[in-house]
């Protein structure tokens, strides 16, 4: 796996496939394998994708300082830069949605589209400052309960519904081993206190904005208040829960791959 220095952090990417660019950037407490491993595969078909780790999670390495939305897209970049691609796209979700919009904002020539998924241009209303200080709590209190609510308002009933009692339960203590809590801990910070809105204005990229329409994490309000903000803005709703890629990745994929598609590649 390569790395890329960037100021104090050595952040880890992966590059597959071949063609035109495509930047993959993940949500809150995952990375570049979890949220994006389902996809990645039929991606490669057609572009080269990379998939960075921004800090707090996967290989990435860096002080545990405070983080800011600046920082992270700075991350991203770089690491797109050292994967020597001048133009790109970016799929964003969740908290990579405003990470890809503030990339974008900052290096608007070389975009040459965005896909926002289950994103938020800021965290300001009362529901999500509920959420967010939720889960940074439980992360100092309660992993296994926090590990569990994610599952719950991640993915809709239909997901369990091939699971066993033992089957969630081994799921959470995975969760509970594997994740980056300090990690994690330090990206809800930043989702606490994003506000990307002005940068969304300033777009002009072609835009494709997704909502799932059971999303208990992030309102699909949020995807359609990033469509009025973001001028020219394409807007779909599937059927999923917030963690879309990972539970139908293929729905995904069929409103995704075709916008790509239609938006140039030089």
């Amino acid at each position: 796996m390569p790395f890329v220095e960037v100021e104090e952090a050595r952040v880890s990417y992966r590059v597959d496939g071949q063609g035109p660019a495509l930047v993959l950037i993940h949500g809150t407490g995952g990375d570049a394998r979890s949220n994006w491993d389902a996809m990645t595969a039929e991606l490669t078909k057609n572009w080269m994708v990379i998939r960075p780790d921004y800090s707090g999670s996967g290989a990435t390495e860096d002080k545990g300082d405070s983080l800011s939305i600046d920082i992270l897209a700075h991350q991203i970049v770089a690491a797109v830069n050292a994967a020597g691609a001048e133009s790109f796209s970016i799929i964003g979700f969740s908290l990579g949605a405003a990470i890809a919009i503030a990339a974008a904002a900052q290096h608007k020539e070389r975009i040459r589209s965005l896909v926002l998924l289950n994103g938020f241009a800021h965290a300001e209303d009362a529901r999500s400052q509920l959420e967010f200080r939720f889960w940074r709590d439980l992360i100092d209190r309660d992993r296994d309960a926090l590990a569990r609510l994610i599952l719950l308002t991640g993915f809709t009933p239909a997901w369990f519904d091939a699971l066993s009692v033992e089957d969630v339960d081994a799921i959470v203590s995975r969760m509970v081993s594997d994740t980056n809590w300090s990690g994690m801990k330090r990206q809800i910070d930043v989702d606490l206190l994003v506000d990307v809105r002005r940068e969304a204005a300033s777009l002009s990229c072609p835009t494709l904005v997704i909502g799932s329409l059971y999303d208990h994490m992030v309102s699909p309000a949020h995807g359609r208040e990033l469509t009025r903000l973001i001028p020219g803005t394409r807007h779909i709703e599937i059927a999923s829960g917030h963690l879309a890629p990972m539970e139908h990745p293929s729905r995904v994929l069929d409103v995704t791959e075709p916008f790509l598609r239609g938006t140039p590649t030089s």
